[in-house]
């Protein structure tokens, strides 16, 4: 196989994820859009984690709410939990590294919140914890995952809303996530800015 060829499989891999995924995320996506707006509109916020890929698109998500997506909008209550090093690193290391996310959660997390909360795989130690964190703390939990959800499927409660990207492949799925997470700001927007129902 060439390297141009292979470059072209990439391409045509993640355009059949996507048109895949579409039929069983389009519901759940419309589902945490409103569940998000209903947060917002109430006063309350939207916190996101995940390690690694998945923290950088915590960042992504959070930076498109509480500055802009595509429209100017008044800012939106948004943060990431991956951002802050001291605190993430003193609770690692005093503590253990699986409550770097539930400990903030704890914190700044208030009944009516959202959580959205991505693990590719579904199993991320940290991830579960702030989902069970969330759950004590009477908050909706939107978990973005792949791979059949892994652990985090069975955590979930009938509130919650499961955005699971059917692949099993690790880029594929980070991918739709992008997606994903696009589409969630512009259906908060579009809401918001009162441009659909």
């Amino acid at each position: 196989m060439t390297l141009a060829s292979r470059i072209q499989q990439q391409f045509t891999d993640s355009a059949q994820a996507k048109q895949q995924a579409l039929a069983a995320m389009a519901g759940p996506i419309e589902a945490a859009v409103r569940a998000m707006v209903a947060s917002l509109k109430a006063g309350g916020k939207v916190m996101a984690c995940g390690n690694g890929g998945s923290a950088a698109d915590s960042q992504h998500f959070a930076a498109e709410l509480l500055n802009r997506f595509e429209k100017e909008r008044p800012p939106l209550a948004a943060i990431a939990l991956t951002t802050d090093t001291s605190t993430l690193t003193s609770i690692a290391n005093d503590y253990r590294y699986e409550d770097v996310f539930s400990k903030q959660i704890l914190a700044f997390g208030k009944p009516g919140d959202v959580l959205l909360a991505i693990s590719t795989s579904g199993n991320s130690p940290n991830v579960i914890e702030a989902i069970r964190t969330a759950h004590a703390k009477g908050i909706c939990v939107v978990a973005l995952t792949g791979k059949q959800g892994g652990k985090i499927a069975a955590l979930l409660s009938p509130d919650d809303i499961h955005l699971c990207v059917p692949a099993d492949r690790t880029a594929r799925i980070q991918e739709v996530h992008l997606l994903t997470i696009h589409c969630l700001c512009d259906g908060i927007d579009a809401l918001i800015l009162g441009e659909t129902q």
